[in-house]
């Protein structure tokens, strides 16, 4: 199965954002990750749409918009036409959550939603079916640079065995939160099909481009 790379411009220099953003590019990364956090939702306080909009002419990747905020519904529209091409949002975010879902799709976007560590899988099954991508965080969202939390790896591998019983084949697995040589092939042996990775491409002393290279030996790409 086909592992696609998302480095997470949340560990990027945003003084050259621009020039991350090509370089990662050109070493082949398949996305790009936006997270997005309001202060609220989570403790940290990142970027909005005007991000997006910046990005969009400069890159040909896909942008995938993380929303970690409180009452996503309100941000699908501007998000949508700044350029994203991708909404995710969280289920703890979201007590409608297919309506949001539905939102996003209406808005031209694929659509994905996103668990915390300690949110049981039992709260996605009935939406399965009309998603793009179930996003594990693998550690409290937040912050940039955390470990990877062991106790991730079951639920990774519960998840597979799940999409793969219903025969959503096509519905992404993505990880997110210490992906790094070390854990890469550990959550693709388990059955990830997008590998989130900010610090680990954006903090490496030799530049992203290496940092990337590493990480796409380690995956098995």
């Amino acid at each position: 199965m086909a592992v696609a790379l998302a480095p997470s411009i949340l560990s990027a220099d945003f003084a050259r954002l621009g020039e991350a953003v090509h370089e990662v590019e050109a070493a082949g990364a398949d996305r790009l990750h936006l997270d997005v956090m309001d202060g609220h939702f989570v403790p940290n306080l990142t970027f909005g749409p005007l991000v997006v909009r910046a990005l969009r002419p400069r890159t040909r990747l896909p942008l995938y918009a993380h929303l970690m905020v409180e009452f996503p519904e309100r941000l699908l529209p501007a998000f949508a036409e700044a350029g994203a091409d991708a909404i995710l949002v969280h289920v703890e975010a979201c007590p409608h959550l297919q309506r949001v879902v539905a939102q996003a799709r209406e808005l031209g976007c694929r659509a994905g939603v996103v668990l915390n560590p300690a949110t049981p899988l039992l709260l996605v099954e009935e939406i399965l079916p009309e998603v793009d991508e179930v996003l594990l965080m693998t550690v409290n969202p937040g912050w940039g640079g955390q470990s990877f939390l062991p106790g991730s790896m079951d639920k990774i591998t519960r998840l597979r065995g799940l999409l793969d019983a219903r025969g959503l084949a096509r519905v992404d697995l993505a990880v997110d939160g210490g992906i790094d040589e070390r854990t890469a092939p550990q959550v693709v042996r388990a059955g990830a099909t997008v590998l989130v990775a900010g610090a680990a491409v954006f903090a490496a002393a030799d530049g992203p481009a290496a940092a990337l290279c590493r990480l796409r030996l380690a995956a098995g790409r």
